[in-house]
């Protein structure tokens, strides 16, 4: 019989492009769902086959609004006290399946992203909220993981990328590829990337990703 073959792609922001649009949000009718067999959403909290619905996990079921409240008047008072060029809006942004929170705020423009992202290369300032983070919530059963250029991203146990693996398991793949670009321990691809359920692949950019498509597969020739 043929090999069965996943891909698994992390969208991401390259430093050299431009921001993309916002993706519009989840519906049983978009398009692109009907050229892909699985499309996940926030690590496959949010998981579709084809255009059908198949599985649903949320944040505020799961963690209850008394600790959701906790985690985010702490985080707002610490980006409070954080000396920066500039801050934007957007701080905490609440999500199906985790918090995303930005220093800076993920309204700003992308010359601030790239600047932001440059200063915090320089101060490590994202790895001292993770830490202060971790030390606050460690009760709570949280990851927090750095994320993009400007992010932080906030989920339960398990509830990382690895957790999209379940939805495909089933149906018997014979190798699993994951594409993506924050590979290092700490980033939000590591996990799924160093899985030993796939073969991971890191990646800096979509052309980047295309070329090893076309290396390793043919893709695109």
């Amino acid at each position: 019989s043929p090999l069965r073959v996943s891909f698994l792609f992390s969208p991401f922001f390259p430093s050299n492009h431009p921001p993309y649009p916002p993706p519009p949000p989840p519906t049983h009718t978009h398009t692109d769902r009907a050229e892909v067999d699985f499309s996940f959403h926030e690590n496959g909290l949010l998981a579709y086959r084809g255009l059908d619905l198949i599985h649903r996990q949320e944040l505020k079921a799961h963690l209850g609004e008394e600790r959701i409240k906790q985690l985010v008047n702490f985080t707002l008072h610490y980006i409070a006290d954080l000396d920066l060029p500039v801050k934007r809006g957007t701080f905490v942004e609440f999500r199906t399946g985790m918090l995303n929170i930005s220093p800076i705020g993920r309204n700003c423009s992308y010359e601030e992203r790239t600047a932001f992202a440059a200063l915090d290369a320089e101060r490590q300032i994202r790895a001292a909220l993770v830490q202060a983070l971790q030390e606050k919530f460690a009760s709570f059963g949280l990851r927090f993981v750095i994320g993009g250029q400007i992010s932080i991203d906030v989920f339960p146990e398990g509830w990382d990328k690895t957790y999209c693996l379940q939805h495909v398991r089933g149906d018997n793949f014979d190798v699993i590829h994951f594409f993506g670009d924050k590979t290092k321990p700490g980033q939000n691809d590591y996990e799924i990337f160093s899985h030993p359920d796939t073969i991971g692949h890191h990646v800096d950019s979509p052309d980047h990703t295309l070329a090893q498509l076309q290396d390793l597969f043919g893709v695109g020739k």
